[in-house]
């Protein structure tokens, strides 16, 4: 009885924090993309990034202490929104709206983490609209002057609908597990594992691993950029989904493994949409895995994951010049398999 009254709360905190996800992204995007330009656009692009993804590790372990998940969700709602305010000091605004953007994913990723102990699918669903916010985000900056008001209005009415959904957990907190960083027997080396297929998957992503734009560039613009971002989420959702089905484990060898074959050879525009589907699908297996491994310290997972895509960006924010192989990447996608697959194991 008490489980049939409380998924229907689930699913619509779900909903609710996977539209805000898209629309944290979408604003950071959109403000990124008219704000920055000149000598400031790479020192903006690094702070923003650290604040958005390195800065989620000390963020997560002050959201796994606070045991306020919707409120720190919300919070980052309204840093994002402040940023806009901001954005005649662009640097300051691209730190504030990195910071914001963290808290979100933090506090967010948390609350579904706990409402879905053994599903990934609900996992698969928050993360996947990220990567659809930050397309219409980039095509919207060039509205941005022409309704400055209109992006934060609807971030701090998506802050109070969150607020408004986690009022109970403002007295009563928000259930997560006591605060502790121990992992089974051998869930550290698991942990590591996982952190490092995370930095592989961001290296790939950031050094052309998927050059779809340049083999769907026959296409209209809008669909040439479109098409691959919706490949990209679906594989997000349909791993998490899959692996509650299939079991992780399963999942990442034909996901991965069906990957590595596709970029070991020159790609048609088609089977390169496919291996940005597959490769996608693992991104919740990690998120969900490492939280099983930190039961303790959920957003402390979050947060460490995250670190890692920062991890993969550095050498592009280095200007390393990496060049885009078929044989390089298939081997990249096959060694992340191997090393999820490990990462997967059960824990003693």
């Amino acid at each position: 009885m008490e489980k049939n009254r409380i998924r229907p709360i689930f699913v619509q905190k779900t909903a609710l924090l996977s539209a805000a996800h898209a629309a944290v992204d979408l604003c950071c995007a959109a403000l990124f993309f008219s704000v920055l330009q000149g000598d400031e656009l790479w020192l903006g692009m690094v702070l923003y990034n650290a604040c958005a993804f390195l800065f989620q590790l000390p963020m997560g372990v002050l959201a796994d202490k606070l045991n306020r998940n919707m409120l720190f969700a919300a919070v980052g709602c309204a840093l994002v929104a402040l940023a806009f305010g901001l954005r005649s000091v662009p640097i300051l605004a691209m730190i504030v709206a990195g910071l914001g953007n963290g808290a979100f994913h933090v506090g967010g990723g948390i609350e579904v983490l706990n409402g879905s102990e053994t599903k990934a699918g609900p996992l698969g669903v928050f993360v996947s609209p990220g990567a659809i916010g930050l397309y219409l985000g980039r095509v919207f900056s060039a509205q941005m002057f022409s309704l400055p008001w209109l992006l934060p209005a609807i971030l701090l009415l998506l802050g109070a609908a969150i607020l408004l959904l986690g009022k109970p957990e403002l007295s009563e907190g928000s259930h997560n597990a006591p605060l502790t960083f121990e992992t089974p027997k051998g869930g550290l080396a698991l942990l590591l594992l996982l952190f490092f297929v995370v930095v592989l998957r961001s290296f790939m992503s950031t050094t052309a691993a998927f050059s779809t734009g340049d083999l769907l560039s026959g296409m209209q613009p809008v669909w040439s950029g479109l098409i691959p971002v919706l490949c990209l989420a679906g594989g997000k959702t349909a791993g998490g989904f899959l692996a509650d089905r299939w079991k992780p484990i399963p999942t990442a060898i034909v996901s991965l493994g069906l990957c590595a074959l596709l970029l070991f050879f020159p790609l048609h525009p088609v089977l390169a949409l496919c291996a940005l589907f597959l490769f996608n699908m693992s991104m919740p297996l990690t998120l969900f895995q490492s939280a099983r491994l930190l039961k303790g310290a959920k957003g402390t997972a979050f947060g460490l994951l995250t670190a890692a895509l920062f991890m993969g960006v550095v050498p592009f924010f280095l200007g390393a010049q990496i060049p885009a192989s078929n044989i390089l990447f298939g081997a990249l996608a096959a060694v992340s398999g191997v090393l999820l697959v490990i990462g997967l194991r059960e824990a003693k």
